[in-house]
């Protein structure tokens, strides 16, 4: 190979192109500059084998769209930054996956991080990362521990939160976790049990603790007595011990879950020891994961609506960007509503003495 093509090509500017240009995948695709932008950016209305043909033009290449370059032309990244605490979990992995979508029918990406702890300085880093990595807005699945006031936001930075408790600071979209613990707790009530078992989330989770705090503040308007209240983690293991636990106790007739993966290891224990669900002990959860329909019996529960609230996360996010809105005071509270299945009935008839 001569010495002169070994060399890195020059822009007119003088300066060295260091990477493959737009125009050499449009050429070794066969198609025009154009469609390799439409490509790179996402956008639907181009043929699928054209589209392959490019993906693998830029494969063969090595070539990343340049989002700096694409922000001077248009004026945005095209990208959304989404931080979000332990992804496993049922509430942030579904809300996440309404995001993508909702950002994919926008033509926007989206750039994700999954923080370890939910502390401020740790939801602090994961902004300044995704800041470096160039995007128009952030989307906060969950803070938990962190406050409006710790958290060091860009200024300007359009932002939107699934966190109650960033009311007032930044625009807020979250499931009714009041709504949806009164609707469980009065339909056991209504039934006629005496009181209701709250097996809870972890105290470090914010949408656990107003779930605590719907549930006794709903026992004790109706005059009855709060039952010491059981802490999970969320898990089915969780749920499964804490199960064995009222097994031993014998006190409960009705138990409201946190989750409804908690309620899955509660009906486990209590089926191990021979309570039957309903006929001895009513089970309630919350979340309505599908999953949730297809137990014995089908579960009971409160419905989250995540498609919903990822939609309005990545609205909020767009309005603001789009039209500059202020929208810091804007709260939206989706309908938690409860889905009456098999796993709850009437207490048993107490037992002749």
């Amino acid at each position: 190979m001569a010495q002169d093509e070994q060399r890195p090509a020059r822009l007119r500017t003088g300066r060295v192109r260091t990477g493959p240009s737009i125009g050499d995948v449009a050429r070794v695709a066969g198609v025009s500059a154009q469609t390799v932008s439409r490509v790179s950016t996402g956008a639907e209305n181009v043929r699928p084998d054209t589209r392959q043909r490019v993906l693998d033009a830029m494969e063969e290449l090595g070539y990343s769209p340049n989002n700096a370059a694409r922000a001077l032309r248009n004026g945005s990244f095209g990208a959304i930054g989404v931080i979000a605490h332990q992804l496993a979990r049922t509430g942030e992995s579904r809300t996440v996956e309404a995001v993508v979508e909702a950002a994919r029918r926008e033509e926007y990406t989206i750039s994700l991080v999954d923080v370890q702890t939910p502390s401020s300085s740790d939801v602090t880093a994961a902004v300044q990362r995704l800041t470096h990595q160039s995007i128009d807005g952030l989307i906060i699945i969950r803070a938990e521990t962190a406050t409006p006031t710790m958290l060091a936001l860009p200024p300007r930075m359009p932002v939107a939160v699934s966190d109650s408790r960033f009311i007032g600071h930044h625009p807020a979209v979250g499931a009714d976790q009041v709504g949806g613990t009164q609707a469980a707790v009065q339909h056991l009530l209504g039934l006629g049990h005496r009181t209701v078992h709250h097996l809870a989330g972890p105290p470090d989770s914010g949408p656990a603790e107003l779930r605590v705090e719907a549930w006794r503040r709903c026992l004790k308007d109706a005059g009855r007595p709060v039952p010491a209240l059981l802490r999970g983690d969320w898990s089915a293991q969780s749920g499964y011990e804490l199960g064995q636990r009222i097994a031993d106790e014998g006190e409960a007739t009705a138990v409201f879950t946190a989750n409804d993966e908690m309620a899955t290891g509660l009906m486990r224990a209590l089926a191990e020891r021979g309570i039957r669900v309903p006929d001895d002990i009513s089970v309630v959860g919350f979340d309505d994961i599908p999953l949730a329909n297809y137990l014995w019996p089908p579960l009971t529960t409160v419905r989250q609506d995540f498609h919903r609230i990822g939609s309005e996360l990545v609205d909020l996010v767009l309005r603001q960007i789009r039209a500059g809105e202020s929208l810091t005071d804007y709260r939206s509270a989706v309908p938690a509503p409860l889905v009456v299945r098999g796993s709850t009935a009437p207490p048993p008839a107490p037992r002749a003495g």
